[in-house]
């Protein structure tokens, strides 16, 4: 009997980064991990087929086993053969004896019929189809149900990095009037912030790389050669493959190979190739990168897949590095280190690249902002500001020294002495200095008050351990599919969300579903042309009507609860029905997971999510059948007052104080206390000075906030004196208007 080695062997993120460090080209790599696939599976054969979406058939592109000279030739249509019909019914298909089967696909000489057992898992990222892995071996039924499992988790593992590498192969085979001279930019610039903190440094603008200008300073320099672009070849290597460990090890919940586009472009025979023929004709290094660097992003840019066209800024990052590099910088001077970055807009992964790159803080331009940036930004500890310039003014900010003041939104230009002065204590402020913090949230009258944490990323845990949290009362599952190209499969869910209920050590961990749409939308699945996307398919919309992405996230959440109680809440709940189906749709994979021996929560606590005003209409109905009820503010807000809270023009339209949101908390916390179920509040309401103590005297009793909210949350819950809240809250009750409420709030 076969021995296989454990599936972890093989499904390590830090073994795929060790695949990139001993392949020199594209093809290598592919081939190494043919090699290692088939070496762990104890098989005769491994192959990789790879989608060409223009003919729409697979290609062989590497192999183990097989005849090296079958790659490149071999061309299955989909449902043609094993391979063609498992990535055409996106399933995996297991024979124990091919030879017997009308669908096994025979080549004289390259597929043979001495191999018997046939294994074929479709490589997918999401639901978009990337290819095949194919094992083989001559021993009738050699495969088996582990060994599906197994080759499903590491074609997961293998999905990015092999999209990627298959998106560099279409680009090989495909084969301005000057701007008016921009407003100077004022020396104070007032915008809106996005995270807190504070910074200053040297701009750099990254949507605006210039490689010309970098290659400029090249000729205050001694001549480069060959031997200087190939040393700054491994160098860049080196330090990228530094950069993505620092990452898997930091944010592996949403590192996933982020900078894999950027190896494998080092690793292109014709990208690098290209480079060193300009060289060997006499071109500097630096300005043959400039050129054969600008020809990509042209190539790039007008590409009709949108996902190359994305990343045109991975090219231009690419080239900057590769150019300090070849100019003999110190590698340090690569990263971002005491950077600010001024971009009109980021998408995540490039602001995860940029945390990582050690930027000190962010200015984005208006418009440039979404809340999943903002949220990243928060929990990366990136000081971030908005500010409202026009996009040809970003130039003149280039190299120029800037402060911001996230937490008042304020831009500094070149800021004077004073400035400079004024701001010092807080530039210097030790940054892992902590408040005390309680053990036990208590209000003035010894009242017990629950203080849970809002986590964002897997990086937030050790944040709200050390904030003394007392549980997660909003796991935010989008940002990992938020920062990919495509859906993170189920073995990817499970492991953030096992991660996530081990660190918590029994504490309640409540995980809501994916929550996309409005601002927060996924470029390779959320509809890009919706008329109001704030009303449109969003949420919990969205889930029940792609059931195969629900299904795999439930399934995940429900594999990560067996081992420790763990609830799942659904956001944008607008009726019971809504409710109802979920629910089903969550009975439906217990009982899956439960025919295939999984382990998983038999028994997870269901909650709602109340956003919408007909979730307040029939809030009653939806307490008699939830477990829970969390009330998000932020939303809520919006809905009831439709008010876009991503319009600065109507941002002054945008409050809590309204008596009608005031009244709707009143009775969503009044129906919560009567049907005896859990409520809890999170959005910017529950960090609010005011709101708080008016959130207390109606009855509410569980808070979840940003981990860096519970010491100041905690302290004004601790000077509140329960019965004169109830008192205040039932007086706001009574007021009709919003000046007459925030004059009683203020004291007036």
């Amino acid at each position: 009997m076969k021995q296989k080695d454990n599936v972890d062997l093989i499904c390590d993120i830090a073994e795929l980064a060790g695949l990139f460090e001993r392949s020199s080209s594209l093809e290598d790599f592919l081939k190494t991990a043919t090699s290692i696939i088939a070496w762990h599976m104890k098989a005769a054969v491994c192959s990789i087929y790879l989608y060409d979406e223009n003919n729409d058939d697979l290609v062989l592109r590497a192999t183990q086993g097989l005849e090296t000279a079958a790659v490149g030739q071999v061309r299955l249509k989909l449902g043609e053969g094993i391979t063609g019909l498992a990535l055409k019914e996106l399933r995996p298909i297991c024979e124990g004896r091919g030879s017997r089967n009308s669908s096994f696909k025979y080549i004289p000489g390259i597929l043979e019929e001495k191999f018997e057992a046939f294994l074929a898992v479709p490589i997918l990222r999401g639901l978009s189809k990337v290819g095949v892995l194919v094992v083989q071996d001559t021993q009738p039924h050699y495969f088996d149900e582990h060994d599906v499992k197994a080759l499903r988790a590491i074609a997961g593992q293998l999905a990015t990095t092999i999209e990627n590498a298959n998106l560099l192969m279409s680009v090989h085979a495909e084969a301005v009037v000057p701007p008016s001279a921009p407003a100077p930019l004022p020396r104070f610039i007032k915008g809106t912030g996005i995270s807190s903190g504070v910074a200053c440094g040297k701009a750099t603008v990254t949507n605006e790389i210039d490689l010309e200008a970098l290659r400029a300073a090249e000729g205050q320099m001694a001549p480069r050669t060959l031997q200087d672009f190939q040393r700054a070849l491994q160098e860049t290597e080196n330090q990228l493959t530094t950069l993505q460990n620092a990452l898997d090890e930091e944010l592996s919940d949403v590192a996933s190979l982020i900078f894999s586009a950027h190896l494998l472009m080092l690793k292109d025979s014709s990208f690098t190739g290209e480079i060193e023929d300009q060289i060997n004709q006499g071109v500097s290094p630096a300005k043959a990168i400039s050129q054969v660097l600008h020809k990509y992003i042209k190539l790039f840019a007008k590409s009709a897949n949108p996902r190359l066209r994305e990343k045109v800024l991975d090219l231009k990052d690419l080239g900057h590095r590769l150019l300090l590099n070849v100019m003999a910088h110190d590698g340090d001077q690569a990263d971002y280190g005491n950077r600010l970055i001024v971009a009109r807009e980021l998408l995540p992964s490039e602001l995860l690249k940029l945390a990582v790159q050690r930027a000190a803080g962010l200015v984005l331009l208006s418009g440039g902002v979404t809340s999943h940036i903002a949220i990243l930004a928060r929990s990366l500890q990136i000081p971030g500001v908005v500010v409202d310039v026009a996009p040809s003014q970003l130039d003149a900010l280039e190299d120029r020294e800037l402060l911001i003041d996230a937490g008042q939104g304020t831009l500094y230009i070149e800021p004077d002495s004073d400035i400079r002065e004024t701001y010092a204590p807080l530039l210097e402020a030790e940054p892992d200095a902590r408040p005390e913090v309680a053990d036990q949230t208590r209000s003035a009258d010894g009242t017990r008050v629950y203080l849970l944490a809002n986590i964002n990323l897997l990086s937030d845990v050790s944040r709200a351990l050390q904030m003394k949290a007392e549980g997660v009362g909003l796991y935010r599952s989008e940002l990992p599919f938020i920062v990919r190209d495509n859906f993170p499969s189920e073995e990817e869910q499970f492991r953030i969300y096992h991660r996530l209920v081990q660190r918590m050590a029994g504490r309640p961990v409540t995980l809501r579903t994916l929550d996309i749409g409005g601002d927060k939308m996924l470029s390779y699945a959320s509809p890009q042309h919706e008329a109001n996307p704030f009303l449109g398919l969003r949420a919990i919309r969205y889930s029940l009507r792609n059931r195969d992405t629900f299904e795999q996230q439930l399934r995940a959440m429900l594999r990560a609860g067996a081992a420790a109680p763990i609830r799942i809440m659904f956001p944008l709940i607008s009726s019971l029905d809504d409710y109802l189906h979920a629910c089903e749709v969550v009975q439906g994979c217990q009982l899956a997971l439960q025919r295939e021996g999984m382990p998983h929560s038999a028994q997870p606590e269901l909650g709602v999510m109340i956003e919408l005003p007909s979730a307040v209409e029939l809030i009653d109905e939806l307490c008699q059948a939830a477990d829970f009820i969390c009330i998000g503010t932020n939303d809520l807000v919006q809905y009831l007052l439709a008010v876009d809270r991503t319009n600065e023009k109507i941002a002054d339209l945008y409050t809590p104080y309204h008596p009608a949101v005031l009244r709707a908390l009143y009775r969503v916390i009044d129906a919560a206390e009567r049907h005896g179920i859990e409520v809890s509040i999170c959005g910017d309401a529950a960090t609010d000075a005011q709101m708080i103590p008016f959130l207390i005297g109606c009855g509410l009793r569980t808070f979840s906030v940003d981990p860096a909210e519970i010491p100041e949350v905690q302290s004004i819950i601790q000077r509140c004196n329960i019965e004169k809240a109830r008192k205040r809250a039932r007086r706001a009750l009574r007021m009709s208007r919003i000046s007459e409420i925030e004059a009683f709030w203020r004291g007036d």
